[in-house]
């Protein structure tokens, strides 16, 4: 018995003493089932050792500025009701307000092309860190602005800065990697938008209510933006232009990219659709956190316990259902297209239109719900953003692979002036204005009311006109007003939902060709393409028309 249980606890290299020792030109036996069925760890060490330290460093910078680039956008939205009770600006309209966003993204659209013509010729890492440094210094210097015009002209110059980075970043990502690899890293990139969309409202706020001053809450990104200043400068790279394509193309004239753009079909509605996309972000951006708001207070009534509805609450709130939707919809939206894209070729444009289209009854219920039942309105914002984000990196991906690196960067400065310019630029002061006309139109004998009782401090309204002792209360049947008149407006993004998903269905048509169309000028200089029999011509032409069979760019070495 002893012996049985010492053979039992025999130790594990006592079973070698089993095995003979090996012999040249003997096979050994090997047991393929026990081989076929080990479950293998993933080496940290092996996927360590084969990480490209710099590329990765450089991508980690890029989605830190991309977050605290969003952060500083929607700080602002986050603390609306402060800034409309400052005694020092006398807001009296929402138009106003919205006219803060339009202004900062009117500069950001204009400047866009700038910043896309000196990122194709000169050095990325520079315009980076100039850009990023004056934002920041705008964002710092308009928090002492005690004048909202001084206020929205800083607000504005923010947009300058801002500019900058958002056209060269994809494309430095678009020359370190390539095809699916470029995809999963633009979704990180695009990743950072919804999160830091969600967390300014959470930071602005929260800091705002801790110092009881709302200029304090747009105080954090400039702290921010100055350690991303630092590391762009000594840790990130900037690559080759057209490096991950193994493109040697030289850059052309504006006129020629211009030209080359507009007759790109799939870029000309992708930028379309997009502009439908951004109309509905910039709105929602702005204007969610107030319109919960006063949702809610209309859902309250005369109860008790109104008096603990808070906008600070709220922002942070809705801060968390945006960032929610952006960590799963970015990513999905990028998975569910690199699964698809490889049986279905046109799979990007598709996967952008469906799930435009259904996020269209699902925020029009989330609108319309908002004064019922405040955490129903949470859950359908949720997963009308979740759809909406989807189409984030899908769209920065379509627009990096079907233009040639030498024009990615016009490329994307173009889609940013035309998509702001006709989407978020105008839609939170159209939102605003649309709701200010509805408003005697819901309810022509409405007046605001005055109150002195100091339990009602906390909820203010409009600032009056030279009675800034006063504070303004609404009744339940004022916040209901406000609530219908801002819902109204906002259903103004269903329909721009449905246009986007629209024209994304059309850039599927066109979108095979002209990714072709780019791979080939693109491939050009590896090894040359095109009929044997055809001569290879003398000087480049920057009128060719690439179809299929015909000669692709060639840029013959220019004589000194």
């Amino acid at each position: 018995m002893a012996a049985a249980r010492l053979a039992g606890r025999a130790r594990a290299e006592d079973e070698d003493l089993l095995v003979p020792p090996s012999s040249p030109g003997r096979e050994e036996p090997v047991n393929t089932g026990r081989e076929a069925n080990r479950f293998v760890f993933p080496s940290i060490t092996s996927w360590w050792g084969h990480l490209n330290k710099k590329k990765a460093v450089t991508v980690i910078v890029l989605v830190y500025v991309n977050l605290i680039n969003y952060m500083d956008r929607s700080t602002v939205a986050g603390m609306l009701e402060r800034i409309k009770q400052d005694k020092n600006f006398n807001i009296t309209q929402d138009k106003y307000l919205g006219l803060l966003q339009t202004a900062f993204v009117a500069c950001y659209m204009l400047f866009a092309p700038v910043f896309g013509y000196l990122g194709d010729r000169h050095s990325r890492k520079w315009l980076l860190a100039i850009g990023i440094s004056f934002w920041s210094l705008s964002t710092l210097i308009g928090s002492f602005m005690q004048n909202f015009w001084l206020f929205l002209l800083f607000r504005s110059f923010v947009g300058i800065g801002e500019a900058s980075y958002s056209v060269v970043a994809p494309a430095i990502i678009s020359d370190l990697f390539a095809k699916d690899e470029r995809s999963s890293v633009l979704a990180l990139f695009y990743f950072a938008i919804p999160v830091g969309t969600g967390l300014g409202y959470m930071v602005g706020s929260e800091v705002a209510g801790a110092t009881d001053d709302w200029r304090w809450g747009l105080r954090v990104t400039p702290i921010m933006g100055a350690v991303a200043v630092f590391m762009i400068i000594f840790l990130m790279i900037d690559p080759e232009r057209g490096a991950a394509d193994g493109s040697k193309l030289k850059p052309t004239s504006p006129i020629s990219d211009i030209k080359s753009l507009m007759r790109n079909k799939s870029y000309v509605f992708s930028t379309i659709a997009f502009t439908c996309v951004t109309y509905c972000a910039g709105a929602l951006m702005w204007w969610g956190p107030n319109f919960a708001f006063v949702g809610a207070k209309s859902a309250c009534g005369n109860k008790a316990n109104c008096g603990s509805i808070t906008l600070e609450n709220i922002s942070f709130k809705f801060g968390i259902v945006m960032t929610l939707s952006g960590l799963l919809g970015v990513p999905a939206g990028s998975y569910i297209s690199q699964m698809i894209r490889h049986k279905v070729p046109n799979a990007d444009p598709i996967v952008c239109a469906i799930t435009l289209l259904v996020s269209v009854p699902v925020l029009f219920f989330g609108f319309a719900t908002a004064n019922y039942s405040v955490s129903l309105c949470y859950g359908l914002t949720f997963f009308a953003g979740l759809l909406l984000n989807c189409n984030w990196s899908i769209v920065s991906d379509m627009t990096l692979y079907i233009v040639i690196p030498t024009r990615r960067g016009v490329a994307t400065a173009t889609q940013i002036l035309v998509s702001h310019m006709f989407g978020d630029a105008f839609s939170p002061y159209l939102v605003g204005a649309l709701a200010d006309a509805f408003k005697p139109l819901i309810s022509p004998n409405a007046t605001l009311p005055m109150s002195n009782d100091p339990l009602q401090v906390n909820i203010p309204f409009l600032p009056g006109s030279g009675q800034q002792t006063m504070s303004y209360e609404l009744t339940p049947e004022e916040y209901d007003l406000e609530f219908r008149a801002l819902e109204y407006s906002l259903f103004t993004c269903c329909f721009f939902q449905a246009l986007g998903s629209f024209f994304f269905f059309v850039v599927s048509w066109y979108v095979i060709s002209d990714k072709s169309k780019a791979e080939r000028q693109i491939a050009c200089n590896v090894d040359i393409l095109g009929p044997e029999n055809q001569p290879t011509p003398d000087r480049y032409r920057e009128d060719v028309d690439f179809r299929e069979g015909t000669q692709p760019i060639y840029r013959r070495p220019v004589d000194t």
